[in-house]
């Protein structure tokens, strides 16, 4: 068994001057400090990656700049992925017994750290080289294809996704870290500019500069751990054009296998912590998933059933669409709010219960899936 035994998160948005190892340095500490740890009580590190600092060893040199000395270190790359894939490793690791507290941190400045036109043409390198790439294809234009076909299958349309949008804008409104504060309507959404037909500005999450760190313990100290009951993960197509179905992607298989190992169905989640790239990512995740019928995300989220109060809490803290996107860390702030709800310090955000959380990553476009369950200690 393993547990989640602190997390940090900074604030998302604007750090002049501060760079990926200043970021993850932030967060990390953050995070020993939340569960009561000192550096050398860490004995194993995880690293994301990072597009402005894409070091070949980053675990070994963030060990040396903020002072580890990790009998285990790795660092993953997994698209979107990675920041719940650097969990599930960690949970994995702990349980087999190769380190007994492991330090999970990303941090990126993908806002100041590089220009917009050069993360665009970054992102864009997970399309197909010889059939994706060369034509000039960017992430919003792939996500932009699975949302024109989806609306083609389902019937969801422009509005439905703009009401998504809408309540992420409305959950991040009672977070002091979030990038993006200030309302937003469903015809605010519709009106902002086209990036890639059909998404507009604000069906888009922004680029961000943020870090997030957690720890993974093998025992349960501390005065806020959470059980890790079960992680799984369903990796498809990497690319758009070798997907045989753009609106089924694996997403109900990693959370179904997740479920299962921890003895869990849909029907006893409380919290859901779900990657929101795009307005079309949440809807096919949530829908795939089975935590809306085909076709009714949108619906669901203008009917109050995603808010605080409502049936299934969702991504209290605004997520990607407007916490913010730091890279890897940008999943990770899912990851912390899930924390802090399930040990009753969310403050104004805090939902009535909170006993097990589903939590959903992908990478890629839709291509590489991440789930984990959480239960709280009692």
């Amino acid at each position: 068994m393993s547990h989640l035994l602190g997390s940090g998160l900074t604030r998302f948005g604007r750090h002049d001057t501060r760079g990926t190892l200043d970021l993850m340095s932030e967060a990390a500490q953050a995070a020993l400090d939340d569960a009561g740890l000192v550096r050398a009580d860490i004995d194993g590190l995880i690293c994301g990656y990072s597009t402005t600092l894409p070091h070949l060893m980053l675990s070994t040199r963030f060990a040396e700049h903020f002072g580890l000395a990790p009998r285990y270190a790795h660092a993953v790359q997994l698209g979107g992925a990675t920041g719940f894939a650097l969990v599930m490793l960690a949970h994995l690791l702990v349980e087999a017994g190769a380190a007994r507290r492991v330090l999970v941190v990303a941090g990126e400045n993908r806002m100041t750290g590089q220009s917009r036109d050069a993360a665009v043409q970054v992102l864009a390198q997970v399309g197909h080289p010889d059939y994706e790439v060369p034509l000039g294809a960017t992430i919003p234009a792939y996500y932009g294809l699975v949302a024109s076909r989806y609306m083609h299958e389902f019937g969801t349309t422009e509005a439905d996704f703009a009401e998504l949008a809408v309540l992420m804008r409305r959950h991040a409104a009672r977070h002091p870290g979030a990038q993006f504060r200030e309302p937003i309507t469903t015809a605010d959404v519709l009106a902002s500019r086209p990036i890639a037909t059909p998404l507009k500005m604000l069906d888009c999450c922004p680029l961000s500069d943020g870090g997030c760190a957690v720890i993974v313990g093998r025992d349960a100290e501390g005065a806020f751990p959470v059980r890790i009951a079960s992680a799984a993960q369903c990796h498809g197509s990497q690319h758009v054009s070798a997907a045989p179905d753009l609106t089924r992607f694996g997403a109900d298989r990693s959370s179904g296998r997740a479920l299962d190992e921890a003895g869990r169905g849909l029907a006893d989640v409380e919290y859901a912590a779900i990657y929101d790239s795009f307005t079309v990512t949440l809807t096919l995740l949530l829908e795939e998933i089975g935590l809306a019928p085909r076709g009714r995300a949108g619906a669901l989220a203008r009917d109050g059933h995603f808010d605080r109060d409502g049936v299934l809490p969702l991504n209290l803290h605004g997520g990607l669409l407007s916490y913010g996107h730091c890279g890897v860390a940008g999943a990770m702030a899912h990851l912390a709010e899930t924390h802090h709800q399930m040990t009753g310090r969310a403050a104004d955000r805090q939902v009535p219960r909170a006993g097990v959380a589903l939590l959903h990553g992908d990478g890629g476009v839709l291509s590489s899936h991440v789930s984990l369950v959480l239960e709280a200690v009692r």
